[in-house]
């Protein structure tokens, strides 16, 4: 906190840093014995008659009266990074959307409209990363209207928590009745530490996914638009551990598979799935360590994944290898609309 000269706290904040990220502590309202203040870091989304806005890294938007003010200061746009391979969020933004490419696509000044026939939200959602070249309200509509067209509920994905993340527009889309649906974050890491972490012994690797790989992919009844964006990116790879009913009539069910893109210096880790009889043995990275042996070959040297916030196996296993969380990103769907992904 702002401490001045006198040793007294300061409120050093005023409505012309909206857009610039803040610490601020506040009056307390937990009721608690002995806890006076809250304290918050995020960025100040708005400050409107008398009440500050102020979104956090996880994308939570969290409001503080003005007259509970205690302290405050800007701070840097973002804490430094301990470990990973340094990046922009626009950088990684478009690398995972090359990863997961809709069938279709359109501008609208800078944002990038993306369809793939529902399958995906990133393929199926709106890429916003600058100026759409309209008013927000004007392109906001443009945005339902395209979807609409194709038979599609309205998705805009967004992030926060890195420098160049966008919490004043999760703020104006929360403001207009957009609905944060599915928040997860992407994690950052070298991609040696994860090529040494494992033989990856009986691991197949292969560039489509075929029939075995689908009847373990947690997707049921993939169409030919999904099997387009499976296959789509700069260079795909599809790792199988073959399942003990393999034989000479067919390959079975799978143990564990895996997805990896590589696209330049980066490849994505995705689908890594392990049948439940057969968890905490080493397949998911055998799996990975596989992928990542092959995605060193092509050139690439960091990796980055993503994964959800309630999932405790899966982030202490990634911790373990070395990923680091980079920013959390959401989906955020158009009012009215009560779609669920497909």
């Amino acid at each position: 906190m702002e401490i001045s000269a006198a040793g007294r706290l300061e409120v050093r904040i005023t409505a012309a840093d909206v857009g610039k990220r803040v610490s601020v502590r506040r009056l307390s309202d937990t009721g608690v014995a002995g806890e006076r203040f809250t304290d918050t870091v995020g960025v100040l989304t708005s400050w409107t008659d008398g009440v500050l806005l102020i979104t956090r890294k996880s994308g939570e938007s969290v409001r503080v009266a003005e007259s509970d003010l205690v302290a405050g200061k800007v701070v840097p746009a973002a804490p430094a990074r301990r470990r990973g391979p340094a990046v922009s969020y626009e950088e990684l933004a478009r690398v995972a959307a090359r990863a997961w490419p809709p069938v279709e696509s359109e501008r609208l000044g800078a944002w990038e409209l993306r369809a793939a026939g529902g399958f995906t939200r990133r393929a199926n959602s709106v890429l916003p990363l600058g100026d759409p070249g309209l008013p927000l309200d004007e392109a906001l509509t443009a945005v339902r209207r395209w979807y609409a067209e194709r038979g599609l509920p309205a998705y805009v994905q967004t992030a926060t928590g890195a420098a160049g993340t966008q919490e004043p527009l999760c703020a104006e889309l929360e403001r207009r009745g957009w609905v944060r649906e599915v928040t997860a974050e992407v994690w950052t890491g070298g991609l040696a530490p994860v090529a040494d972490l494992s033989e990856g012994a009986g691991v197949v690797l292969s560039r489509e996914a075929d029939e075995a790989w689908l009847a373990r992919y947690q997707r049921k009844g993939v169409s030919d638009v999904a099997l387009r964006v499976l296959g789509g990116g700069p260079s795909v790879w599809f790792a199988t551990v073959p399942g003990a009913d393999a034989d000479a009539d067919g390959p079975g069910v799978p143990a564990a598979i895996g997805r990896c893109v590589v696209d330049g210096r980066w490849a994505s880790f995705a689908a890594v799935e392990v049948d439940p009889a057969r968890r905490r043995r080493g397949l998911a990275t055998a799996v990975m360590a596989a992928l990542a042996r092959r995605a060193l070959d092509e050139g690439a040297s960091a990796a980055w994944l993503q994964v959800e916030t309630d999932n405790a196996g899966a982030r202490a296993l990634y911790a373990g290898m070395g990923f680091a969380a980079h920013h959390a990103y959401h989906h955020y769907r158009e009012p009215g609309d009560t779609a669920t992904d497909q």
